[in-house]
């Protein structure tokens, strides 16, 4: 989420592609061009939420609440608008529904949820995927993505962030994957591509986000069509394959406002909803 914690109101240069791939009916089965290193190994389930118990799984995920200034971040480093809070993420019939609401809380004109599982689920190489449906609108920036447990490298971005999936409300057919790391702030870099829905949008239906991370490659899928390969990438004062080669953790957010999708106007809607389906990771064994 460009920090997630920091775009600090820079205009951070996302290199942005129009995905054409058609959607894969089979999306267990990812395509993977000729051109790709060979698999190792059979991608084996590790860790899972499908949100089938009565309430969120605080074994799996950590909440976080409020607005980023305990963390010297005020607004998630991002100039959002909303407060974090345990109440907008609620389990029930087998989702996880992050609700975006127009409320005041901590001086904020907004509330939302923002999920991780750190310490408490962190991964080097994986396959993650998740299934959901995304909100729409304008100010809407749900996301799916990775922070460094550890931050070896340095302050962000040298110890990297992966972003599997992200969507802008105002484009709610597109959604991005992105890279970043290099230097830390001010001196970072990103890297990314997106992908387009052939017809209708994201909010209409659940579709599956994949992420394929393995040692030099990353790949991005939307149900199951491969969007998306990245080899290159680096941070300063250490070699290829740094900064993704610690572990990382998960994210689950749904942000109002920003720097990036702008903030909400007279045409958003509220509540807005993130709904998961579930979550599953899997690594190479």
């Amino acid at each position: 989420m460009g920090l997630r914690s920091a775009w600090l109101g820079l205009s951070v240069c996302v290199a942005l592609g129009c995905g054409g791939a058609a959607v894969n009916p089979n999306p267990s089965e990812p395509e993977v061009p000729a051109d790709e290193p060979a698999d190792t190994g059979v991608w084996t389930l590790v860790w899972q939420d499908e949100f089938d118990g009565p309430g969120l799984d605080l074994t799996k995920w950590s909440v976080q609440s409020g607005d980023g200034c305990d963390l010297g971040i005020c607004g998630w480093g991002n100039n959002e608008l909303q407060w974090y809070q345990s109440e907008n993420a609620v389990t029930a019939n087998g989702i996880l529904t992050i609700t975006a609401r127009r409320e005041a809380v901590g001086g904020k004109p907004y509330t939302s949820a923002r999920l991780r599982t750190s310490g408490k689920g962190d991964w080097t190489y994986a396959r993650v995927e998740a299934r959901a449906r995304l909100p729409q609108g304008q100010g809407m920036w749900p996301a799916l993505w990775m922070l460094p447990t550890d931050n070896v490298y340095g302050g962000w971005a040298a110890s990297g962030e992966i972003d599997i999936m992200e969507l802008l409300g105002h484009e709610p057919a597109t959604v991005h994957g992105t890279l970043h790391y290099g230097g830390a702030w001010p001196n970072n870099v990103s890297s990314g591509e997106s992908f387009t829905l052939p017809f209708g949008t994201f909010a209409d239906d659940f579709h599956v986000f994949s992420l394929e991370w393995e040692e030099g490659v990353i790949r991005w899928f939307v149900d199951g069509a491969l969007y998306q390969t990245q080899t290159h990438w680096s941070t300063s004062g250490f070699s290829f394959p740094a900064p993704f080669d610690r572990r990382f953790h998960l994210l689950l957010n749904l942000a109002v406002g920003g720097n990036w999708p702008g903030d909400p106007d007279a045409t958003t809607e509220f509540p807005q909803h993130f709904e998961i389906d579930w979550v599953r990771v899997y690594q190479r064994r």
